[in-house]
C-alpha cells in the first residue's frame, strides 16, 4: 500500500477545501494510505515568483523538512509541484533533505499515471468537458504534449478522462495557451491577465464544453472569476472532483 503524504496549496485549502478532500477520496479509492501533515503551508511559490528569495527560503525548508520522510508526497496543483521540483534547488541547493524529497513529489494527475500505473478510470461523467492544460503543469512537469513539440501526443490527465462513461473531451483550437493568471501578474497586470483569460474561456464555449476542468485550482480560480462576471453557463471542477465524482456515480 503506497504511503503517500498530501501536500495541499494554500488556497486550495482556504478556499476550495472540497478540492482538497476529492483529492484524499481518489488516493484512497486506488489503496493509497494517505496522511496530512497538519504542520504544511505555503511553497513559497509567490515569494519565488515576485523575486522575494529570501521571503520563500524559510518556506522551502519548512516544506522539506515536514515531507521528506515519506515515501511519496501527492499535491492536486501542477504549479504547486514544479515549485518544489523545478526550483527549490535554487535555494536549498545541496540540502540532502530536499534530494529526498524532491524525486517523490508529484502532482496527482501524473502519480496515478506514472506511480500507479493507472491506465482508465472506471466511472460515470456524462458532460462536454473542455481540459485546461496549466502552464506549470506542461512546460515543468511535461503532463502533456506541447503543440510546438514534433513528439508522440500524449495527455495525463486526458487519459484519465478519456474512458469515463458518457464524457466527452471537446476539440480546442489552442490547447496549451495560458489562461492569463500567472500568480501575482493577475494584480500587476490586470487588463493583459483578464483578456487572457477570456480568449482561454472563449475557446471552451466555441468547442461547446459545459464543464471545464483543469489539475491546477489557481488557473480555475482566475477563469471562474471571468465565467461568472460573464454570466456564461459555463462549470468549473478541478479534475479531482470530476474523478471523485465519476467514480462515486458507478458504486
Amino acid at each position: 500500500m503506497p504511503q503517500v503524504a498530501l501536500f495541499i496549496p494554500c488556497y486550495v485549502d482556504q478556499l476550495y477545501p472540497k478540492v482538497a478532500m476529492a483529492t484524499l477520496q481518489v488516493l484512497e479509492r486506488f489503496g493509497c494510505d494517505v496522511d496530512f501533515p497538519s504542520a504544511q503551508t505555503c511553497c513559497g511559490q509567490p515569494m519565488a515568483n515576485t523575486g522575494c528569495v529570501n521571503d520563500a527560503l524559510p518556506l522551502a525548508q519548512k516544506f522539506v523538512s515536514i515531507f521528506s520522510d515519506y515515501e511519496y508526497v501527492v499535491c492536486p496543483s501542477g504549479s504547486c509541484t514544479a515549485m518544489v521540483r523545478q526550483h527549490y534547488g535554487e535555494l536549498l541547493h545541496d540540502d540532502p533533505g530536499y534530494a529526498r524529497v524532491r524525486p517523490k513529489t508529484f502532482e496527482l494527475c501524473e502519480f496515478l499515471t506514472d506511480v500507479l500505473k493507472v491506465k482508465s478510470i472506471k466511472g460515470r461523467f456524462p458532460h462536454r468537458v473542455g481540459l485546461h492544460n496549466s502552464c506549470h503543469g506542461l512546460r515543468e512537469l511535461r503532463l502533456g504534449s506541447s503543440s510546438e513539440m514534433i513528439v508522440p501526443r500524449f495527455n495525463k490527465a486526458g487519459q484519465l478522462l478519456k474512458d469515463l462513461e458518457g464524457i466527452e473531451l471537446v476539440s480546442l483550437k489552442r490547447p496549451d495557451e495560458c489562461c492569463g493568471f500567472g500568480g501575482t501578474f493577475a494584480v500587476a497586470e490586470e487588463a493583459v491577465s483578464c483578456m487572457m483569460g477570456l480568449d482561454r474561456i472563449h475557446d471552451h464555449e466555441q468547442a461547446g464544453a459545459d464543464v471545464l476542468t483543469a489539475g491546477d485550482m489557481s488557473c480555475l480560480m482566475h477563469m471562474s472569476g471571468l465565467i461568472h462576471r460573464q454570466k456564461s453557463p459555463l462549470r468549473v471542477m478541478h479534475i479531482a472532483e470530476i474523478l471523485q465524482e465519476s467514480m462515486s456515480a458507478v458504486d
